[in-house]
């Protein structure tokens, strides 16, 4: 069966009607799990008691060729110095 894409459709067809209907009854979301607490288990919350927990990052302390910016207050390697304002270091980043 030849069909016309470019004229208005007016009325719905027969044939999608009962595609639609089809499309509903396959979402009606009978077989999602609704538990909260089952769900709730699976995320971790911001702002948990992490006080037992050990941190297994290494700091190191700021090296010699290292300077802190005094717009972002990062830890900059001395090649990311743009200029010196009112005598505090402004990285490239921040001076853009």
């Amino acid at each position: 069966m030849a069909q016309d894409y470019d004229s208005p459709k007016d009325e719905i067809e027969d044939d999608d009607v009962a595609q639609f209907a089809g499309n509903a009854n396959q979402n009606d979301g009978s077989n999602i799990d609704d538990d909260e607490n089952i769900i709730a288990e699976n995320f971790e919350l911001p702002g948990a008691d992490l006080s037992s927990e050990d941190a297994s990052v290494m700091v190191t302390p700021m090296q010699g060729d290292e300077f802190v910016c005094s717009e972002c207050f990062l830890v900059k390697h001395r090649s990311q110095l743009a200029y010196f304002n009112d005598g505090q270091p402004v990285c490239k980043e921040c001076a853009v």
